[in-house]
């Protein structure tokens, strides 16, 4: 097993002046992107970095991001890709329970890093070059010894206790993911990806993301999301293929100049986050007028893309994220982990190589993962007589919004703070742009007043925004079944409308 890096040498002895990497700008050969990993590497040396130790990034998308995952790899380090929208709280539980024995940091985001000591910080120059940062250390020599076994990568999600779990991804994993989704997409090195999510995402990163690498593809990375910025980079680089999450491609279809750009060198673009109906698959033919949309289903867990939707069938299996890829296994089973016939409903576990082996430093919930070599992901659905794969629901209680998941636990464990707070559940309902959004339904307890405003100050002071209620619903009490739990479904059907 080699690093991630080996590939960016493969390209860069082959074809040094072939396009890997466009930042703004900033155009990067596969020559200038193998020196760069190895500056990087060597930086990450010179400050004691080594096989197994755990390298996070709090960063947005850059050509620097990429660059320390490379270099990162090149040690035999693990790389933590932190998402940059948490509040400073979850940032340090997340990269003290992970381990984390260093940190880059954006420059506009050290505030986020709260009182981790062990940092560089990544102004906007080296965010462009991560070669500004290695000063006078010397570039890195050949990359370490790694095993499929070796762990790649630590990326925390939110799940449903009231901490984010830490999914680990072994070299294994990845290789595999990136095999399945160069056939399945028949990626090839004429293929320009546009990286338009965050690159903390699996998404981003992994769907394809740095798979492109592999077959000598270029990134054209976005450092946010905006709508125009997003058309003209298809327009002016002939870009042809990406994965956007639905509020992301809601606003370019919705952009008021679309018509003025010329996006057909598009071939298809990958969807996530909920299931897409036929007016929007319509609508994005309409103005991709050589590109399809292939809805799919994935995990962090599973380093994203199991199920990708076939071309030509997505209006005949209309609400189905396809089938299997080559080496993903997927059976719906009972709660006793028996495995139920197709058109029945259950939960879907997933087998395979680009499957997680477990969460870091918790064997509790890993045990509680699976059923034998089978990965529960708490999702409820099934499959058709053909094997596609229709959800119908979430056994997890999540919540999914713009793309990003909410765990409900986690934001009612801080709603609970505030001592007017006699019982709370948060839940999701329908949004025409998130998808969902985060609604807290609170009794408050005898003779006590809170307002939303009030309740969404406390709520930012310890989470991400995204995670904050946008709506507070008062109740005098929440509906519960006889052994006393909260009936959620309940709710969200009397507030749907």
């Amino acid at each position: 097993m080699v690093a991630l890096s080996a590939a960016v040498r493969f390209h860069a002895r082959q074809e040094p002046g072939r396009l890997a990497l466009q930042y703004g700008d900033v155009r990067i050969s596969y020559g200038e992107l193998y020196e760069r990993t190895e500056r990087a590497a060597g930086l990450l040396g010179a400050r004691g970095i080594g096989q197994g130790d755990i390298v996070a990034v709090l960063m947005k998308n850059s050509a620097a991001f990429i660059e320390l995952a490379l270099a990162a790899s090149h040690v035999g380090a693990v790389f933590l890709p932190v998402n940059y929208r948490l509040a400073a709280e979850e940032v340090e539980y997340i990269l003290g329970h992970a381990g984390a024995k260093l940190l880059f940091v954006d420059e506009e985001l050290v505030a986020a890093a709260g009182g981790f000591k062990n940092r560089i910080v990544v102004d906007a120059k080296a965010q462009a070059d991560s070669r500004l940062l290695a000063g006078s250390a010397p570039p890195a020599g050949r990359h370490a010894a790694l095993k499929p076994d070796d762990l790649f990568r630590l990326m925390y999600t939110s799940g449903t206790t009231d901490r984010p779990k830490g999914v680990t991804h072994r070299y294994e994993n990845y290789y595999w993911k990136c095999l399945d989704h160069i056939v399945t997409l028949g990626i090839a090195r004429s293929d320009r990806l546009l990286v338009v999510g965050p690159l903390y995402h699996v998404g981003a990163f992994d769907l394809p993301g740095l798979a492109l690498f592999l077959v000598g593809g270029s990134l054209h990375v976005q450092r946010e999301f905006v709508v125009e910025d997003v058309l003209e980079l298809i327009h002016a680089e002939r870009l042809t293929c990406g994965w956007m999450a639905p509020v992301m491609l809601g606003g370019v279809l919705a952009a008021p100049g679309r018509a003025r750009y010329d996006l057909s060198s598009f071939r298809w673009l990958i969807g996530g986050g909920e299931r897409t109906p036929e007016s929007r698959i319509r609508e994005f033919t309409g103005l991709f007028t050589h590109g399809r949309y292939i809805d799919g289903y994935g995990l962090t867990e599973s380093c994203s893309g199991d199920t990708l939707m076939e071309a030509g069938r997505e209006i005949e299996k209309i609400g189905s994220t396809g089938r299997a890829l080559a080496h993903v296994e997927i059976e719906i089973r009972d709660d006793q982990g028996q495995s139920l016939p197709p058109g029945e409903n259950g939960e879907v576990c997933l087998r395979g190589p680009k499957v997680t082996r477990g969460y870091w430093k918790d064997p509790e919930k890993t045990a509680a993962s699976f059923f034998g070599d089978w990965f529960r992901t708490g999702d409820v659905g099934y499959l058709d007589g053909d094997g596609f794969l229709f959800l119908t629901d979430r056994k997890k209680d999540m919540i999914i919004t713009g793309g990003e998941n909410v765990a409900s636990s986690e934001v009612e464990r801080v709603v609970y703070q505030l001592p007017q707070i006699a019982e709370a559940a948060v839940i999701g309902l329908p949004d025409e742009r998130w998808g969902e959004r985060v609604t807290a339904v609170v009794a408050l307890k005898p003779g006590q007043i809170l307002s939303h405003e009030q309740l969404e100050r406390h709520c930012r002071e310890h989470l991400a925004g995204f995670k904050v209620p946008r709506a507070t619903v008062f109740v005098e009490a929440l509906p519960r079944n006889p052994s006393g739990k909260v009936l959620k479904r309940v709710l969200r059907d009397q507030l749907k409308g």
